[in-house]
């Protein structure tokens, strides 16, 4: 008999987090799993899941920002969503979802909780309160589960030291297949042919700090950026470049896969101010660029890896099916 496995995400647009579902989710064995995947608002996850024909829920109320009243909602509808469907694994990811999720799992009587935590929220520069609470609120969620999964074993240490989490927390990279990487031919037309292009691939945001390449190349007049990628930071970006006068030395692509544009760069950069395990700076690794790095998260163990098998998408697979099946 199939197991049934429902993914819970609180956004479907594209970023690391959305990757790993989309990745587990369609490469499970179809002989022994019953796959489908709730989320927030609609995005390219929710698009790509529905091309490969798995099953998807809307969870209107998910949202990411705190909001009481959108809480109560989203853990209804998970809570009634679970009670229906009766998944026999609810694998939870990102916070505000497995939060809500977590609890209302537990009480629809789901057997198994798995809550993978893509880097510890509350280690996001925020003021001690709101550390606080996070750390508080993540605690409760890893409680509530019956596995954790982190994706470095730099957090697997803070997970060891959170009280009554640590024996059931466990260790498993990312990983990334083989991609074919193209041209870069995009990258490469919109700088000086002679130019040397220092590039990133990421969610634009705060944590990954992409404007600190914007300064960077303020003071550095050789200095070619691309920044590949979309989100709520793209303004204040193009605000920076504008100011700075950089339109021609430093570049906003949009979003677009990395195995698109990683020929395209001399240097790949990732100047996060948190992570987990990202994908794209496994790639560039893969690719063989020369890497500049905040060694934050799981950074670290990937710069310093012999053994790039460990980081393969089947071996993550297998890893986490056998937490489904046991």
């Amino acid at each position: 008999m199939k197991k049934k496995v429902t993914f819970v995400i609180t956004k479907s647009n594209w970023g690391g987090a959305q990757r790993y579902v989309f990745d587990l989710a369609t490469s499970l064995p179809k002989d022994q799993f019953e796959v489908s995947v709730a989320f927030g608002q609609d995005g390219l996850l929710a698009k790509k899941l529905q091309e490969k024909g798995i099953k998807t829920y809307s969870i209107k109320a998910l949202a990411r920002d705190v909001s009481l009243l959108h809480d109560i909602k989203s853990f209804f509808e998970l809570w009634r969503l679970f009670r229906k469907e009766k998944p026999d694994v609810v694998h939870l990811n990102s916070s505000k979802a497995a939060g809500v999720g977590a609890l209302a799992a537990r009480l629809a009587g789901v057997k198994k909780i798995i809550f993978t935590a893509h880097g510890w929220p509350f280690l996001e520069q925020r003021n001690f309160i709101a550390q606080a609470l996070i750390y508080l609120l993540s605690w409760v969620t890893a409680l509530l589960s019956h596995t954790v999964i982190v994706v470095s074993n730099y957090d697997l240490q803070i997970a060891k030291k959170m009280p009554f989490v640590g024996h059931k927390s466990v260790r498993i990279y990312n990983g990334i297949r083989n991609d074919i990487l193209e041209s870069g031919d995009t990258i490469r037309r919109a700088f000086p042919t002679n130019a040397h292009i220092t590039g990133t691939v990421g969610e634009l945001t705060k944590n990954k700090n992409q404007a600190s390449l914007v300064e960077q190349a303020k003071n550095d007049p050789t200095m070619y950026v691309a920044i590949v990628g979309e989100g709520e930071e793209r303004s204040h970006l193009e605000a920076l470049i504008q100011k700075y006068n950089l339109q021609d030395r430093v570049k906003l692509f949009g979003f677009m896969p990395a195995s698109e544009v990683l020929r395209g760069f001399d240097t790949f950069t990732l100047p996060s101010l948190k992570e987990g395990l990202p994908y794209v700076l496994l790639e560039a690794k893969a690719a063989g660029l020369p890497i500049v790095a905040n060694q934050v998260g799981g950074v670290g163990e990937i710069l310093d890896a012999k053994d790039m098998s460990q980081f393969s998408l089947e071996r993550m697979l297998e890893e986490t099916k056998k937490l489904y099946l046991s």
